[in-house]
């Protein structure tokens, strides 16, 4: 009994901290476009331009998310601006070293709270069915790495069908979460939730139930410079990948 309040006093808590997940959470369909490399950029100075992250940022300049965000005095969700000048740590190690090691050592204890969402074990493969939500390449995998992308980047045509990925409750239909475009957000279990960015077009609205293979979505490029799908699947809040769950493409779930 203790168990099963523990899950249910979490699970309304879960909604509003996926939703800040997402909020620091960068979205890396611009990488996927561009083909950024990591350390491709040695300038000192950056500028950014339309369509950037810091996510792709830090690929370019070998830095990464959380020191670009050091640098340059920027918060959580790393909002940017077309323009707006970021400093790159230098190949020599500048004098801001000093200044970055204790802007660190005070940035510690929310760093902390961050990484223990993150240490939750993930769930064995096949202990939920999963349905592919749309078909095309994969061109940005999952990546569990510090300001890495936590979901997939599929590619497709517009207007391309958008399903959902196994039966739910829809919990979040909106355009609010900069970087996602127009997002539809599943609750499947007290465990699951399931996220579709990048629409065109919404076709559920929240509180909705739906069912596995139901139409949700088409395809688009909100919140992207290119058509898309960023889909996420979230076990307790925690990101996991996606392809490990997922049966091979074409196919039905076996389970």
């Amino acid at each position: 009994m203790r168990k099963e309040s523990t899950v249910r006093k979490w699970a309304p808590n879960a909604i509003v901290l996926l939703i800040s997940l997402f909020l620091v959470a960068c979205s890396s369909n611009k990488a996927s476009t561009t083909k950024a490399s990591a350390g491709n950029y040695s300038g000192p100075v950056y500028t950014v331009k339309r369509g950037d992250t810091l996510y792709r940022i830090s690929r370019m300049t070998g830095s990464s998310v959380s020191e670009l965000a050091r640098l340059n005095g920027i918060s959580s969700p790393y909002t940017l601006e077309v323009g707006q000048k970021l400093r790159i740590k230098s190949s020599s190690g500048s004098s801001n070293s000093s200044k970055k090691t204790a802007v660190a050592k005070t940035s510690k204890p929310r760093s902390t709270s961050t990484s223990s969402i993150a240490k939750v074990a993930p769930p064995p493969v096949g202990s939920k069915c999963w349905r592919w939500p749309t078909t095309g390449k994969v061109v940005v995998p999952f990546s569990d790495s510090d300001g890495g992308n936590k979901g997939i980047d599929i590619t497709g045509k517009r207007g391309q069908p958008i399903y959902a990925s196994a039966a739910g409750t829809v919990v979040y239909v909106g355009n609010q979460l900069r970087g996602y475009g127009n997002l539809v957000m599943i609750k499947h279990s007290e465990d699951y939730i399931t996220a579709y960015a990048h629409n065109e077009t919404t076709l559920v609205n929240t509180s909705q139930k739906v069912t596995a293979g139901q139409k949700i979505a088409t395809m688009g490029s909100s919140g992207s410079d290119s058509v898309n799908l960023h889909f996420q699947i979230r076990y307790r809040a925690t990101a996991i990948d996606p392809q490990r769950y997922l049966p091979p493409q074409g196919s039905k779930p076996s389970c």
